[in-house]
């Protein structure tokens, strides 16, 4: 199951650094309701030595059962924020950080960063954080901890079967 999907946009930033491995920073700095761009469009709003800012709007972000748990880490967390991830693309010359995903979900945000992506966070606005609590409060169902009970150490049966679990036998 999915919700009905969210359009939002984003505000990229670069920033310059006075690092000379790093010279600039690009980060997202707002995410709205989408302004009607082109699916991934963007337009440039500033453009100078000190800031440049791009829009980038067309994203739909949708709530799945099957991620529950990863809005759970969320909307759980001190700071329940928005996951954007990014790559640096050419537009016309310049290099800017174009938004290729972005999400809601914890779980989902740390495979793109296993991934390899960059993936950068906004916090989320009271209304969308009482909206995913409320997505989370009817789908998220926690998996039940099964306690494992350890054999004695003073032999018999339940050592061996340990043992056998484990891929061999201890003692041999």
């Amino acid at each position: 199951m999915e919700t009905d999907a969210l359009k939002v946009a984003v505000v990229m930033q670069r920033v310059p650094l006075a690092n000379r491995w790093q010279p600039i920073q690009w980060k997202p700095i707002d995410i709205s309701a989408d302004s009607g761009l082109q699916d991934g469009g963007g337009r440039c709003l500033r453009n100078d030595e000190a800031d440049a800012r791009w829009l980038f709007g067309g994203y739909e972000v949708r709530l799945y059962t099957d991620e529950a748990e990863g809005y759970f880490l969320n909307v759980d967390s001190p700071v329940p924020c928005w996951f954007i991830m990014w790559r640096i693309e050419d537009i016309d010359g310049a290099e800017v950080a174009v938004p290729k995903q972005v999400t809601l979900s914890y779980n989902e945000a740390a495979r793109l960063m296993d991934g390899g992506e960059q993936v950068d966070t906004l916090p989320a606005s009271p209304d969308i954080v009482a909206h995913l609590g409320a997505f989370v409060q009817q789908h998220y169902r926690p998996e039940v901890k099964k306690k494992r009970r350890k054999p004695s150490f003073e032999g018999g049966a339940g050592v061996d079967q340990m043992a056998r679990a484990e891929g061999g036998s201890h003692g041999s």
